[in-house]
């Protein structure tokens, strides 16, 4: 990306003048340095502890593309829009995209119009993409949400098992894996089969003291569901997540015929109607998202 400065910035100058912070948290610059000198990086880090710049700064920092491997399809357009309001020129590659979009982005990646770029898991291991990378310069592979490679979580994804052919198909280019949860035997798990053996670890507490679990016995779930959000949580936003496609949109329903502001989302609805209510939820004040699993991870 343009600088103002005829030499190379440094790290501290992108995070103030393209992010917007005056220094960097925690181990965050620590992470950058090894990440930026060509290291591979394992970090366990809490959401909102600033793991995105652990490989966005870098990926400014060397020559190339960064890729950022992600399982949130969903929330890859607002994460590029952001980026966008920045002034870096980031974009992504995933389902949601029609031919001509991808071969856009494609385009634009080969010429050198790209810093980051977000790709899906299963996007990463077709062989145009593969065969995309194989041509170009590519400055870091960032594994986001890296505990989808636990065969043992309730998030794993087998693409992310494949990702070891990052290490043998692009020995030379520093990968950092990233996660918000993940025990010491997830931990080891995700070294071993992203084949980071040699990784520096940089592990924060991922105990978030603002999360808290309270389990009610259900009774009339549709009233108590009414109670909690009138009364705790009047004008908040926030994700209800249903076992079913029909039981999200029941209670979508529901919430609406009550008064509050609910959109639906599930994987057997129109992509382009998940998208407008995924665009409304990030953007707009007191909506209430009933989805299922769909959201988020796929």
């Amino acid at each position: 990306m343009p600088v103002a400065s005829h030499r190379a910035p440094d790290a501290l100058q992108i995070l103030q003048s393209v992010f917007g912070y005056p220094a960097f948290r925690g181990a965050q610059a620590e992470i950058v340095d090894v990440v930026a000198r060509g290291g591979d990086a394992l970090v366990l880090m809490p959401t909102g502890g600033g793991k995105s710049l652990c490989y966005q700064i870098p990926a400014l920092l060397r020559d190339g593309v960064g890729i950022v491997i992600s399982p949130l399809i969903a929330l890859m357009q607002d994460q590029v829009d952001a980026l966008a309001e920045l002034g870096v020129r980031a974009a992504f590659l995933n389902s949601s995209q029609t031919g001509e979009q991808a071969f856009a982005i494609e385009r634009k990646v080969r010429a050198g119009e790209i810093d980051l770029l977000y790709v899906a898991p299963e996007r990463l291991m077709t062989p145009r993409c593969l065969d995309l990378f194989g041509s170009i310069r590519i400055a870091l592979f960032a594994i986001d949400e890296a505990h989808c490679v636990s065969q043992w979580g309730h998030d794993f994804r087998p693409e992310y098992i494949k990702l070891s052919i990052l290490h043998e198909r692009f020995p030379d280019v520093p990968r950092i894996a990233l996660t918000a949860t993940a025990d010491a035997d997830t931990r080891r798990e995700i070294l071993q089969r992203l084949q980071l053996e040699d990784a520096r670890q940089f592990v924060s507490s991922f105990d978030r003291p603002n999360i808290r679990y309270q389990i009610v016995e259900k009774a009339n779930g549709r009233k108590q569901l009414l109670d909690f959000l009138q009364s705790e949580h009047a004008g908040d936003a926030g994700i209800v997540y249903c076992m079913s496609r029909k039981k999200v949109e029941e209670t979508a329903a529901f919430l609406n015929d009550s008064g509050i502001s609910a959109l639906a989302y599930h994987a057997g609805m129109e992509q382009a109607q998940r998208s407008t209510n995924q665009s409304r939820f990030l953007r707009e004040d007191g909506i209430v998202m009933v989805a299922t699993i769909a959201f988020g991870m796929g």
